[in-house]
């Protein structure tokens, strides 16, 4: 039997739907619930691991291994391809970078994008970001590249560069990323549709567009995007920061009320939780194994 890998899937779900919408999914029960609402491919936020599973800002102090603690427990649980924010590559030199490639693909990442900011990175929607210089940022790229064991993982450069040198120069960046062998464009923090119209001429490359809330770039629609040429749509914590709210009020309400019988009705029942990470099939199996050995 043929065996796809998990970054030539990733590549047919951007073939398939344009723009493809590439949800945010912080653990592997959220990826579970992204597969059943219909998503084609799921996403790992940097920012997310590091809020999330640390409980830290996302200022570069997470570390490869945190995130693929998460990256395993999304793929060994989720066959859909999965996007991961790298971040600036974990370390400083080509080394760091090439070890980051190999070590995602071999737990089962499909594609992950890298950015041009310094090592102490801000988050893309923060001010005060400083970059590297575009030919650092190119030799992270061509790192990147040449570590990959497979060649269908997706190799994806997100420039920080609109904020710190303006439109021309990101786009002059990006160029330059797709010359060294990057797959798609990442352009963070776009504030006009017409930004991305732009990048997707110059680069010819998909372009990925990322809708965050809360931050410089306007809840633009999926039909408004794929007028711009955009060719990913990614919303990547938007299930987390609702999870968060949602918990958040729930504590405050069997903390004011003294039971949670107040809440009830905002939470996923027991049965919904068992449909989603198959429940009732495990426990089918255990019953099994438990008759067969009182035969």
């Amino acid at each position: 039997m043929s065996h796809v890998s998990a970054g030539a899937k990733f590549r047919a779900a951007v073939a398939s739907e344009k723009p493809l919408q590439l949800p945010g999914a912080i653990n592997a029960n959220h990826a579970l619930l992204a597969k059943r609402a219909g998503f084609k491919a799921i996403y790992l936020s940097g920012g997310g691991v590091a809020a999330g599973s640390l409980g830290l800002p996302d200022l570069g102090i997470s570390t490869l291994d945190d995130v693929l603690t998460d990256v395993r427990r999304i793929t060994d649980v989720c066959d859909l391809p999965l996007m991961v924010d790298v971040d600036t590559g974990f370390g400083p030199s080509a080394f760091n970078v090439a070890r980051t490639v190999k070590s995602l693909i071999k737990f089962g990442a499909a594609a992950m994008h890298i950015e041009d900011q310094v090592g102490a990175k801000r988050c893309g929607h923060r001010p005060g970001k400083e970059i590297v210089s575009q030919a650092e940022m190119v030799d992270r790229i061509k790192a990147a590249v040449d570590a990959r064991t497979d060649p269908d993982f997706v190799i994806m450069a997100r420039t920080d560069a609109l904020a710190v040198e303006g439109l021309e120069k990101a786009i002059e960046r990006a160029v330059a990323c797709v010359e060294a062998g990057a797959d798609m464009i990442f352009p963070e923090a776009m504030t006009e549709l017409a930004m991305y119209k732009q990048f997707a001429a110059a680069v010819k490359v998909p372009v990925l567009a990322n809708i965050t809330e809360f931050g410089s770039t306007p809840l633009f629609t999926v039909d408004e995007l794929a007028g711009a040429d955009v060719g990913i749509v990614l919303y990547p914590l938007s299930a987390f920061r609702a999870m968060n709210k949602a918990a958040e009020n729930v504590y405050t309400a069997i903390r004011r009320d003294g039971t949670q019988a107040n809440v009830v009705d905002t939470m996923q029942t027991r049965m919904e939780l068992y449909e989603a990470i198959g429940y009732h099939a495990f426990e089918q199996r255990l019953d099994a194994l438990f008759a067969k050995a009182k035969q």
